[in-house]
């Protein structure tokens, strides 16, 4: 059976370096915080350095999650009740979330049919005078057009999110991810192309002031021992997890590499193929392919396809934000007419196996058997 992500031959692969980094830890006794996280952090911040041209430094604060990240570049930039965040409509739904946890309210922006990033014209077209910033999500491993965004932002005195949860690693322009928002943010779930063995996410800002407040708020709103200055929360990545990220981290542009190749060898094979579309990389763009993603015009007839050459696929995400059940409440606010790029993509995309211990050529040999 081929797993969509193979993480057991991945942890094959760098066994002897997990184990010896994993033993290194257990044995010190130090679990939260400390050298491990520390190291990490630094290193986060050399790789977007030395992955950019012209780029500040930006400082890398880890912790528990990227939702929790999420949530706390929102309080970071001071999100109060009733303010509007503009987020693209197809997508996971943790940017709309977390906009609604903290008392904001989400409207959703449509996107672009062949990159299947946010649409900057439609971000245009949701601001009101209660609009304060926008999430631009990196949606499947490349960069929303932020040249766009950015201008758009600055027109308006906006804030940027940017949600590079899936997409750490990539470039646009010459510039890493995670280094276009005022403030980024990652998550490492296990199956993102760069995971931990759990739970764990990290922001990133050039912004000194921002970098100080978001280290405050994921440590209690405290800058030592029992020295509240603002409200905080409890939200930390561990150091088994960061000891794990560090020995992956130095194998991620390798891994990247191969990830490219296999999406290569996809594309050559389905542009020959009738009923389906590969998601457009943007020009300037260079994406990590967290998931490679076809636009299937029949979409239940290529599933049955895929389960009779016995390929595992994953649907992301089979319904727009703005018509989840937990978002109908917001619906006579004006937050949104039908987006239709957002719907067809919902409708119609599906993701392969593309990971780099993933035998892509034995794939596309039973996938051509049964297309």
């Amino acid at each position: 059976m081929i797993p969509f992500v193979n993480l057991v031959g991945q942890r094959n692969k760098y066994r002897e370096e997990l184990e010896k980094m994993e033993k290194t830890i257990l044995d010190s006794g130090s679990f939260i915080g400390g050298e491990q996280v520390a190291n990490l952090e630094k290193e986060l911040s050399q790789y977007i350095h030395s992955h950019s041209r012209n780029a500040k430094m930006v400082q890398t604060v880890t912790c528990a999650s990227g939702t929790d990240a999420l949530t706390i570049a929102l309080m970071s930039l001071g999100i109060e009740k009733g303010d509007e965040v503009i987020v693209p409509d197809f997508t996971f739904i943790a940017p709309a979330e977390c906009v609604c946890f903290l008392g904001g309210t989400p409207k959703f922006a449509d996107i672009d049919m062949e990159t299947l990033q946010i649409s900057a014209e439609s971000v245009a077209q949701q601001i009101t005078g209660k609009t304060k910033g926008i999430i631009a999500v990196n949606l499947f491993g490349q960069c929303a057009p932020f040249e766009k965004l950015r201008k758009i932002a600055e027109k308006h005195n906006l804030w940027i999110i940017e949600d590079s949860a899936q997409a750490f690693g990539a470039t646009q322009g010459g510039q890493a991810a995670c280094t276009f928002g005022d403030i980024s943010i990652t998550s490492f779930y296990p199956t993102k192309p760069l995971g931990c063995y759990g739970d764990g996410g990290a922001l990133f800002t050039a912004n000194d002031s921002l970098a100080d407040r978001i280290r405050m708020i994921a440590n209690h709103g405290s800058r030592g021992h029992y020295q509240h200055e603002i409200i905080g929360v409890n939200s930390r990545l561990d150091a088994l997890q960061a000891g794990v990220l560090r020995v992956k981290l130095s194998h991620l542009d390798e891994e990247l590499k191969i990830r490219q190749e296999n999406a290569h060898k996809y594309n050559v094979f389905f542009r020959k193929t009738a009923g389906v579309k590969p998601q457009k990389v943007a020009s300037g763009n260079a994406s990590t392919i967290a998931q490679y993603t076809l636009l299937a015009d029949d979409r239940p007839a290529f599933i049955e396809k895929m389960k009779k050459a016995e390929i595992p696929y994953c649907i992301h995400y089979p319904a727009t934000l703005q018509n989840q059940k937990c978002f109908s409440g917001l619906r006579g606010q004006n937050i949104g007419k039908t987006n239709t790029n957002a719907a067809l993509a919902a409708s119609k995309a599906i993701s392969l196996p593309v990971c780099p211990f993933t035998p892509v050529d034995d794939i596309i040999e039973k996938i051509s058997e049964v297309l």
